[in-house]
């Protein structure tokens, strides 16, 4: 079986700034991207993607019919037994909105003359708050679904406690002397991980495959290290998606931060309001703040964007992408992609810069930044020029 996942252009704009740089599917929830889920449970051969023109390059499309599902939407057992008996001529549908069906590779994602299927109980990640409020019970989810059959690497480092039985330890990883609590969750460590000494991890919690817990770091549940990063300090709740890097003191909470980020020594994010009321954060599709209906609500921030030390991010703060964030004081809640600067101020990030930062980064972990992220970074310093409103001065 071959699947596109598909999105809207509705849901593209709702997922901003997660999205400028990849389709809905390639975000990571719980310890499994939204497309892994999909492929592992109903076995795909190759999966392709249709999101924003400027992203093919990147993200290969489809050239014939396939199934087609929604990127945003997370599998259960009621929608997999009804794509897997769901006929050509026949679209799911939930609320009006198209959920899945067999679709032709530049077709039109509509009912048109297909008959609907209703659906209920669908769950969607409609904003990039909602990964991190879905986490804990997908990682749950998908610990089921990729230790399914596999036995765990023996944990027999004698200065390790452990509570509970759903640990799970890939080959290659390594444990010393810490503290690993699964008792609300399962624990999931891939393969050549590092959990350093001293680490208090409480599940549910995944550390993917090559990432670091540093020396001392206390990890709350709920949380996804992704592969290739170094985390230390205080978390709660949050997703980092992969290659960034949190390798010092300071607190993340109800959080979500993108690939090829960093976060400096002592930044600290607030996840609550002092009036304890909901959180609004910025909502791309509007281009007005949204009540996010959450009490606890961090940072958002696009890939390649920076912080230095002791930074300070208030409330239910957006970056973009390709952000340099520095200085006293707490800079504003939205901060636009490619902006320099902070409290006091912003300048533009130019691309040449950036992009010489994002080698030199990406360098360190054996990786290039092909012609084809620059393409890919330069559109979207096109598109969110008028959200960098210093520059209309």
């Amino acid at each position: 079986m071959q699947i596109t996942f598909i999105d809207t252009e509705e849901s593209w704009k709702q997922m901003l700034p997660l999205s400028y740089t990849r389709p809905i599917a390639e975000l990571r929830v719980g310890i499994l991207k939204l497309h892994e889920k999909w492929s592992s449970i109903l076995s795909a051969e190759k999966v392709f993607f249709r999101s924003e023109d400027y992203l093919r390059p990147l993200f290969e499309a489809p050239t014939q019919k396939t199934l087609t599902i929604l990127g945003n939407v997370l599998p259960n057992p009621k929608l997999i037994d009804a794509i897997q008996t769901l006929g050509e001529d026949k679209v799911l549908i939930q609320d009006d909105q198209v959920i899945a069906g067999y679709f032709d590779a530049n077709e039109p994602f509509e009912q048109a003359q297909r008959k609907a299927i209703s659906i209920e109980g669908i769950k969607q990640v409609i904003h990039p708050w909602d990964i991190f409020r879905s986490n804990g019970e997908q990682i749950m989810h998908d610990f089921g679904l990729i230790t399914k059959d596999k036995t765990s690497q023996s944990l027999d480092d004698p200065y390790t406690k452990t509570y509970g039985d759903k640990i799970f330890i890939e080959e290659g990883a390594k444990v010393k002397a810490a503290v690993l609590n699964a008792e609300d969750g399962p624990i999931y460590i891939g393969k050549n991980a590092d959990v350093q000494e001293g680490a208090l991890i409480r599940g549910p919690f995944a550390l993917c495959d090559h990432s670091t817990i540093n020396m001392g770091a206390k990890i709350k549940g709920d949380t996804t290290i992704g592969p290739h990063c170094k985390v230390g300090g205080e978390v709660s709740n949050a997703v980092i998606m992969g290659y960034s890097n949190k390798g010092h003191e300071g607190f993340l909470g109800n959080s979500v931060i993108g690939e090829w980020c960093n976060l400096g020594a002592d930044t600290n994010n607030s996840n609550l309001k002092n009036n304890y009321a909901n959180v609004k954060m910025w909502d791309f599709a509007s281009g007005t703040f949204k009540d996010t209906g959450l009490q606890f609500c961090g940072l958002i921030m696009g890939d390649h964007s920076k912080c230095g030390i002791n930074t300070m991010f208030n409330t239910g703060t957006t970056v973009g992408v390709s952000a340099n964030i520095f200085g006293d004081g707490f800079p504003r809640t939205i901060i636009p992609s490619f902006a320099w600067g902070g409290a006091s101020g912003f300048s533009t990030y130019q691309t040449r810069k950036a992009f010489e930062t994002a080698e030199l980064v990406m360098k360190r972990r054996n990786k290039a930044l092909t012609e084809e992220d620059k393409a890919m970074l330069s559109h979207i310093f096109e598109i969110t020029a008028e959200n960098r409103v210093w520059e209309k001065k």
